[in-house]
């Protein structure tokens, strides 16, 4: 291979892969927060269940 051919693969391959990183970083992020957010429902409820069984009882 040429050294230009490689100077381009180096050149080009960050400029490639930032934007694609990014917004792979953004959608992972939303997942995160949409699964804490459905963990913190699940908690919820549950702790919402245990206090009505201890009220019936």
């Amino acid at each position: 291979m040429n050294w230009e051919f490689i100077l381009a693969l180096a050149l080009a391959i960050p400029i490639i892969l930032f934007p694609a990183a990014f917004v792979w970083y953004l959608d992972g992020g939303r997942i995160y927060v949409a699964i804490r957010r459905a963990l913190r429902r699940r908690v919820s409820r549950r702790r919402a269940e245990e206090e009505d069984k201890e009220e019936t009882c």
